[in-house]
């Protein structure tokens, strides 16, 4: 095995250029061609985009109209149950709030893998 030593003040430059590179790679990187559909949102995403109560999407789950897993305590929802569902008209809402919702849990999602790299 072969030792190399440098100088504090060297081995912090090239840290600090290997993290902006990191950096940079993980700016540009394509976001994945997912299907939005397989995308899973949580229930207060839906409840707050889609403009409807807790208890009207607890109704949904009781009656069987929508199906979600239960993970942890967390229910969530495939935004393609959530398409299905307005398209059957089970309940009063826009194209526009399920865009939003769909969008607004990407930008979420982004956060949080962000803030995981920065740990």
């Amino acid at each position: 095995m072969e030792v190399i030593t440098m100088e504090a003040a060297a081995y912090k430059e090239i840290v600090a250029k290997i993290n902006t590179i990191a950096k940079f790679v993980v700016e540009h990187q394509t976001v994945e061609t997912k299907n939005p559909d397989e995308e899973w949102v949580d229930s207060y995403e839906v409840c707050t985009f889609l403009q409807i109560s807790q208890r009207t999407l607890q109704r949904l789950r009781s009656s069987g109209i929508i199906s979600y897993s239960l993970i942890s305590g967390k229910t969530y929802y495939t935004i393609g149950e959530i398409k299905r569902m307005l398209n059957e008209r089970r309940v009063r809402s826009t194209k526009e709030a399920l865009q939003n919702l769909i969008d607004n849990h990407y930008h979420y999602a982004q956060q949080r893998r962000v803030a995981k790299e920065n740990k």
